[in-house]
């Protein structure tokens, strides 16, 4: 629920290898990632993250451990710890509550890629066999339970006050997959309602990895409040551009092939644009995404007819906008390394083909 889905890119072996060079973050998020102090900082944060991960899935029953750990080894962005640790870097990085809470909202996602594989009946996670399709749904199931409860005890530590903004959290990540499972209600503009739903099923949990990082280092309650609110746009950024990259993308980095959502009949912002529209020079390609594409030809066919629409180019106009409200809501953040490595994050978003 609260990211990409299965067969949006994930990032991969060379990817990883690409990033994780000496003085730059182990993540596989790209060039926006600072070099030098900064660099090294969060490397270091992110070392101590992915340590405590480990801990975190850990059990003394070989199998629960086993599934637990899937999602953990088969790595991945890193993006909600990523926020926590740089927005950590404009008060105390070092304290101890940073890491617990980039470590909480990582294991909330990942419990819900868990859940998200079974809804989706998805076979590939990250270019590794889903937990579902490794073993099954009920296996998948409650390891995501498991998580979410790993989740929950490490948030007792961090006080009543995160156990609300986590609570809250988590309420915005249900209500938005039963939002989108259901679909826009009667006379609602699908396109509203498709980024209302990504703002809550993707864009809050961005939001409260950025919220706790900047918390518990002992920022200003002002830029908290800024950080939090640049998070949640920059997170609807992210996943608008996953949408876009499974259109014009020259191969999945997931381990499946661009225009998957077209062959499933997700209908994605490029989409329903063009079924809201009237374009008679988009009547082809309205006609072939009313449905799921299983037929390879029309597959094909409809993938390059998106590719060069005007729909695609206005999904991409708001893709841009996100970004640009992200920029706006910095207003309070202190010039220096780390609201330079926010912005460069935005025009990452835009730009990123992976």
């Amino acid at each position: 629920m609260s990211g990409s889905r299965a067969h949006t890119p994930t990032g991969d072996g060379s990817q990883t290898q690409t990033w994780n060079r000496p003085g730059r973050p182990a993540s596989t998020m790209g060039s926006w990632l600072p070099e030098g102090p900064l660099g090294e900082a969060l490397s270091a944060g992110l070392a101590r993250v992915e340590t405590a991960l480990q801990t975190a899935v850990a059990s003394d029953h070989e199998f629960v451990a086993e599934a637990a750990a899937h999602l953990v080894t088969a790595g991945g962005k890193r993006f909600r710890p990523v926020l926590a640790l740089l927005a950590a870097q404009l008060g105390d990085p070092g304290a101890d509550e940073v890491v617990s809470a980039a470590v909480v909202c990582e294991l909330t996602h990942l419990a819900t890629l868990y859940h998200d594989d079974v809804m989706d009946e998805a076979a590939v996670r990250r270019g590794a066999p889903s937990a579902n399709s490794r073993w099954n749904n009920s296996i998948a199931i409650l390891t995501g339970d498991l998580l979410f409860a790993r989740a929950s005890d490490l948030l007792a530590d961090l006080g009543p006050e995160a156990v609300r903004i986590q609570a809250r959290t988590f309420e915005r990540l249900v209500t938005g997959q039963i939002r989108e499972t259901v679909g826009p209600a009667a006379g609602e503009d699908p396109v509203a309602h498709h980024l209302s739903v990504l703002a809550d099923k993707t864009g809050s949990l961005v939001a409260t990895s950025a919220r706790f990082g900047a918390r518990f280092a002992g920022v200003s309650p002002a830029v908290v409040d800024d950080l939090t609110a640049y998070a949640e746009e920059v997170g609807v950024a992210f996943q608008l551009s996953d949408d876009l990259i499974d259109i014009v993308g020259e191969r999945g980095t997931s381990g499946k092939l661009p225009g998957t959502d077209l062959r499933e009949g997700i209908a994605t912002l490029p989409v329903l644009f063009v079924l809201a529209g009237d374009d008679p020079a988009e009547a082809r390609l309205r006609e072939l995404v009313a449905r799921p594409l299983t037929d390879d030809a029309e597959h094909a066919e409809a993938l390059a007819l998106l590719r060069s629409s005007a729909s695609l180019a206005r999904a991409t106009e708001v893709l841009h906008s996100y970004a640009d409200r992200a920029r706006a809501r910095l207003g309070r953040v202190p010039e220096g390394e780390v609201r330079e490595a926010l912005d460069a994050l935005c025009e990452y978003v835009v730009t990123r083909s992976a």
